[in-house]
């Protein structure tokens, strides 16, 4: 395993994705950042089951960086609750694990 990490969440316009990707990478807590979507979510809301479209957001870090980031993400997230999820980058090649360390580096 690797110290990188892919950070995901969601969001409910593209407009906040975007603008969630741009603030977390010009701060350097992500190294890059794609806006996926739309996608269709089904889930659990206050007791009732939804479904909605959602606009993804995936994030690139480092794990020293990780909790810096998540906060700045719900700081500034439309959603009280967003889903904030770091998967752990198992292996990749050494060039992108280095330009995401750099890139982060604070």
């Amino acid at each position: 395993m690797t110290d990188v990490v892919q950070v995901l969440s969601a969001t409910p316009t593209r407009e906040d994705a975007i603008a969630l990707a741009r603030s977390a990478v010009e701060a350097r807590l992500a190294a890059g950042a794609q806006v996926l979507g739309p996608v269709t979510s089904a889930f659990w809301h206050n007791g009732e089951f939804g479904t909605g479209e959602e606009w993804q957001l995936a994030l690139q870090t480092s794990l020293d960086r990780y909790t810096e980031l998540e906060k700045h993400l719900i700081e500034r997230h439309p959603w009280a609750n967003p889903q904030i999820i770091a998967i752990p980058v198992v292996a990749a090649p050494a060039s992108y694990l280095e330009w995401a360390r750099t890139s982060t580096a604070g």
